[in-house]
């Protein structure tokens, strides 16, 4: 009777009555592999057990396991083996590694160890892998010096490329180039390796070499290199050899390749290209989670937030879950937005898919509601954080800072001694920024020196126009002047943040002094032009204002109009300075009228110092009255009549002292809150009183 190894044609138990074990073991495993049959193989050891047969049909056996995914089996064996081959041993590492169980791969490399068996090139090149999994540089760089004692050399590819696979993952680049340069033949592994490395550690210029290197030695680029080295031109915006890799990418085949069209969007977003990384996406058949993910976020760091928002949505109906990384990025272009109710709904899907604690996605949702003026829910999401890094502390300081809850911002950075977190230069700007809309000047000055004295912390422009901006609001301008002129080559923005300074003090000496200066730094930023023109008609000198106004029209550079947004009923409404576009103009102006009589009752008088123009009293004050902030909470204040909640407007602008005042007798009128976010901070209006203690 001839024997076939399919099951259907003769049992297995059959096989095994005819004691096809004795003649042909090795073919009967390689059946239980073929057909994935862990059953029978434990029928087969218990024959081998039985019959007493070799170690090596017992190695073979483990390996059997091993490949029907039974590793658990594999490794009970393998325990009861009195001697295993190297090979076995190798097959177990490996495994445990391919499966995610890195300790117990480390476990067993010890265990081969500790019993004497020495590891040889497989082992090593599995192991290294492991331990770079793990964090574990030390043994790491013990089992690099085994090697070397063993006589394995770095110079074989497989041991070379897991070597700089390891040390590149540490950050160890100048290892990981020294093992790089024994190898004699390296392949596309150990360059792209070494690529990532140095991608990650944002030295561009070597990954780039490295790249033109494995070209000149004629090793051909895969889908990851080429993904590697797109993400070292995204990180130094080298537009130029991004677009060279471009054309690479179709010429080598690679155009339609995951991995690489992922990161040649993610390239093109990074400098600033979102366009064409929207090109790029539209090539995709079915993007994953990563490449949905990547446009988002490109998207949101572009200013494309009502996009992004857009992409999102579409992402969902595809039924593409989100992760964190998703999601922070969605919850980053909410709050840019300031689109609290649909930040909310994305705090559901947050918490649905039980990210709410994650240190991503909390330090997203602590910045939105931060930016949505609702500190109270930013507290409750960092509370409910079960791990606090610098990022989450920082955003917290953040919406403490421009809500005007200075205390609160100094205590928190105060806490992080105790937290084990060490301030960066994030934490120090919004710190200093805190004490900027909390008034609390001293604090400020000490925080400052600190990080020029304690902190191993750069000293930013940011820094120092924090700095000047807290001074000069002080009344402190010459210290400011001081500072700035500490700076090298001080820019612009310095100056700008004096003479706004100079001008909520009615200064004009100090302006009249640098004036000049500032116009040569800033020749053609109209922000400037503004500033200066501002000033002069605050302090009545019309001379200047008309001189300031004809360099402007002769430069072509316009001012931005005011502008306020309020969301009702979720529909976004816009106002501008004196526009009567708006189909409810009637019912605004009545309402309007009618708080502006009833605030005039509790002491409100038009401050016609915050009109910037040549106009008499009476146009003055009537030009006041239409402002765009009013003409918003008027239209809100008709529009929800008969609602408690709070009332939220966002102007582009500073808000003006006249319109400051104004508010806060409304707050009272109506008796609700009125949170209000102009360009610089929060302001949050209740009963008569602003939480900024009209310090701003």
């Amino acid at each position: 009777m001839q024997l076939t190894f399919h099951k259907r044609a003769v049992g297995f138990s059959q096989l095994l009555k005819l004691n096809y074990l004795t003649t042909k073991p090795l073919s009967l495993i390689q059946q239980c592999i073929d057909t994935q049959s862990i059953l029978d193989l434990k029928k087969i050891q218990t024959h081998i057990t039985k019959s007493g047969f070799t170690l090596t049909l017992r190695d073979k056996l483990v390996d059997a396991y091993l490949k029907c995914g039974s590793i658990s089996d594999g490794r009970k064996l393998f325990d009861e083996m009195p001697e295993r081959h190297i090979v076995t041993w190798n097959s177990m590492i490996a495994r445990y590694i391919s499966g995610k169980n890195i300790k117990e791969a480390i476990g067993l490399y010890r265990m081969m160890i500790f019993e004497g068996l020495f590891p040889n090139e497989y082992t090593f090149s599995s192991i290294f892998k492991a331990f770079s999994e793990l964090g574990c540089l030390r043994e790491g760089q013990r089992a690099h010096g085994l090697s070397v004692v063993l006589g394995v050399e770095a110079s074989n590819v497989f041991v070379g490329s897991a070597l700089v696979d390891m040390y590149s993952k540490f950050g160890q680049m100048r290892d990981a180039k020294l093992v790089a340069d024994q190898v004699v033949e390296k392949d596309v592994v150990l360059f792209t390796a070494l690529i990532v490395g140095y991608s990650q550690q944002r030295a561009a210029w070597e990954a780039l070499a490295v790249f033109v290197s494995m070209i000149n030695e004629g090793v051909k680029a895969n889908e990851y290199t080429f993904a590697s080295i797109l993400i070292a031109c995204g990180n130094s915006e080298d537009l130029g050899n991004g677009r060279l890799i471009h054309g690479l990418i179709i010429k080598s085949g690679f155009e339609s390749a995951v991995a690489s069209q992922t990161s040649l969007l993610t390239m093109y977003s990074k400098c600033g290209l979102i366009d064409d990384s929207l090109k790029v996406f539209k090539q995709f058949v079915n993007p994953n989670r990563v490449t949905w993910t990547s446009l988002i976020a490109g998207l949101v760091q572009n200013g494309r937030e009502e996009v992004a928002l857009t992409k999102f949505r579409q992402m969902i109906c595809n039924a593409i879950n989100p992760n964190s990384f998703t999601l922070s990025s969605v919850l980053r272009a909410c709050a840019s937005l300031a689109m609290l109710e649909e930040g909310k709904q994305i705090h559901a899907i947050v918490t649905k898919y039980g990210l709410d604690k994650d240190k991503y996605s909390g330090a997203a949702l602590i910045d939105l509601y931060g930016k949505c003026g609702n500190t109270e829910m930013a507290k409750l999401v960092f509370d409910d954080l079960t791990e606090v890094d610098v990022v989450s502390v920082n955003s917290m300081i953040y919406s403490y800072a421009q809500n005007g809850f200075g205390a609160e911002a100094l205590e928190l950075f105060t806490r992080m001694k105790d937290l084990r977190l060490h301030p960066n230069e994030i934490t120090f700007l919004s710190v200093l920024l805190a004490c900027n809309n909390a008034g609390f000047v001293d604090e400020g000055c000490q925080i400052f020196a600190s990080m020029k004295s304690c902190h191993d912390i750069e000293l930013t422009r940011d820094h120092y126009a924090c700095m000047v901006n807290l001074l000069g609001r002080a009344g402190r301008l010459e210290e400011a002047e001081i500072l700035i002129n500490q700076v090298e080559n001080p820019d612009v923005v310095l100056w700008r943040t004096l003479l706004s300074a100079c001008r909520i003090h009615g200064e004009v000496k100090i302006v009249e002094r640098i004036k000049n200066k500032v116009l040569e730094l800033a020749a053609g930023d109209e922000g400037t032009h503004v500033l200066l023109s501002n000033l002069f008609a605050s302090t009545g000198k019309w001379n200047q204002v008309i001189e300031i106004k004809t360099a402007m029209r002769e430069m072509k550079l316009k001012k931005d109009p005011a502008m306020t947004w309020v969301d009702v009923d979720r529909e976004v409404h816009t106002f501008m300075a004196g526009n009567c576009s708006h189909p409810r103009l009637q019912e605004i102006f009545e309402t309007l009228d009618d708080l502006i009589q009833k605030v005039k009752i509790l002491g409100y008088v038009p401050d016609t110092r915050f009109v910037l123009q040549d106009l008499d009293e009476v146009r003055k004050e009537r030009s006041l009255y239409y402002h765009s902030e009013k003409l918003a909470i008027a239209f809100a204040v008709w529009k929800t009549s008969n609602q408690t909640s709070s009332i939220r407007i966002f102007k582009n602008l500073r808000v003006c002292g006249d319109c400051h005042n104004w508010i806060k007798l409304v707050s009272k009128v109506v008796k609700r809150e009125i949170i209000s976010r102009d360009a610089k901070r929060f302001h949050h209006f209740k009963d008569g009183l602003c939480s900024c203690g009209d310090y701003w």
